[in-house]
């Protein structure tokens, strides 16, 4: 019996988080780790290579009867986001209140709560949190001025209060983090970054050439929260230059996970992406899967990314899976009122088989399609041993692709 896939390579696109490629690299051995426990499975990483823009390892993972090599692929856009959080409060705050009359005005915040109240609540969030703080500054200032009878200590009072109180909040609630997020999707709408622009075409070429090694098995590109929207961006780049792509040997697939990809394409001004978000999705040889989670708040939970955006084109195939079944009982209780933590686990190893599980995806030996396809994602695949059993069929496989039935005969 043969794995579905023995040679793969991964593009994997992460969110708005200032963490460096080496931070990414030690996290994913940490996770590799519990992928080997809970599937019983044996992997390895090399180091990182790290250069401009991109930092790349191989992973070898074997069970019992099958083997897969891993080229993976981290797009790196951390330094963009660390440019962007030493820039002054200054700067910040008058751009952050420019955003949010953006989207306000572009329409977007009126389909956040169309389509998920839960995501407008953390559109509004930070912004809620900026009002508290400048009326709590001001009424403290007001309050001093008047005890001491003195307006000008009240007017200084009132704005020491209101820049400890950022400084604060910038450090422990993320109001800056957020802030930054939500300027950069002002500015990408509107194709203001050139230096992001140039890694996403150099990663478009990249991956059209390595397209023609015959040798591999599946290209899979991976965006995981922001990421989804730029792993999109650079599928639609990539089909510009090779609209033929994923028709040879090679399968070619796109995951987005726990994605933002509404947060950008329900602007008004966001023609542009929906435009490539039509492309990717009627490109007839490239299968998408989505994953989503109702316990995240930062996704779109039961959004349709194609169909809900008003774009005409090919839906991806929708999974909703539960965080809670993915993990111990002990540890989802650590996390699960960590947002940002669960928002996550999507690029985090499972403790317990489950539908849906990154490594797998990206490490394991079934194609991402059929992972997607499948009910119970590899969990009925593999035994406890790790090693390969004969699988299910899977639910509707797209035309012309084999079956992952197919492919282990």
């Amino acid at each position: 019996m043969e794995a579905a896939v023995g040679k793969r390579l991964v593009f994997h696109l992460g969110g708005y988080d200032i963490m460096p490629p080496q931070a990414v690299h030690r996290r994913f051995l940490r996770e590799l780790g519990r992928f080997q426990s809970t599937w019983t499975v044996t992997a390895q990483a090399s180091e990182p290579v790290t250069s401009e823009g991109e930092a790349r390892w191989s992973i070898r993972t074997t069970g019992p009867n099958w083997q897969v090599a891993t080229d993976y692929r981290l797009v790196c856009w951390d330094d963009i986001i660390a440019e962007a959080s030493r820039r002054s409060g200054a700067w910040r705050i008058p751009q952050a209140i420019l955003a949010f009359v953006d989207f306000l005005f572009g329409g977007a915040l009126w389909g956040y709560l169309r389509t998920n109240w839960r995501y407008a609540g953390f559109f509004l969030y930070p912004f809620l949190l900026l009002a508290g703080l400048f009326w709590i500054a001001l009424f403290a200032g007001v309050a001093l001025g008047t005890m001491t009878g003195t307006s000008l200590v009240g007017i200084g009072a009132g704005a020491a209060l209101f820049l400890v109180l950022l400084r604060w909040s910038g450090e422990h609630l993320f109001l800056d983090h957020l802030f930054d997020d939500w300027i950069f999707a002002r500015h990408y709408i509107r194709g203001e970054h050139p230096t992001l622009t140039a890694r996403l075409d150099a990663a478009a070429r990249i991956l059209c050439q390595l397209e023609l090694n015959h040798d591999l098995d599946e290209i899979l590109i991976t965006g995981h929260s922001l990421g989804a929207v730029l792993a999109i961006d650079l599928l639609d780049r990539a089909l510009r230059l090779n609209p033929k792509l994923g028709q040879g040997r090679t399968r070619v697939a796109l995951l987005s996970i726990g994605s933002s990809i509404p947060k950008i394409a329900l602007h008004r001004g966001a023609t542009r992406f929906r435009a490539a978000i039509a492309r990717v999705a009627n490109a007839p040889s490239i299968f998408w899967g989505e994953y989503q989670a109702l316990t995240d708040l930062m996704n779109f939970y039961k959004v349709d990314p194609v169909a809900g955006m008003g774009v005409d084109g090919k839906s991806p195939v929708l999974r909703q899976v539960r965080i809670k079944a993915m993990l111990d009982p002990a540890a989802y209780r650590v996390i699960k009122r960590n947002f940002f933590r669960v928002h996550c686990q999507f690029v985090s190893a499972n403790d317990r088989r489950a539908a849906y599980d990154y490594f797998m995806l990206v490490c394991g030996p079934f194609a991402a399609e059929d992972q997607v396809r499948s009910r119970d994602g590899a969990a009925s695949w593999i035994d406890a041993s790790g090693a390969l059993t004969d699988p299910p069929a899977v639910e509707a496989p797209a035309p012309g692709a084999n079956s992952l039935r197919q492919a282990l005969r």
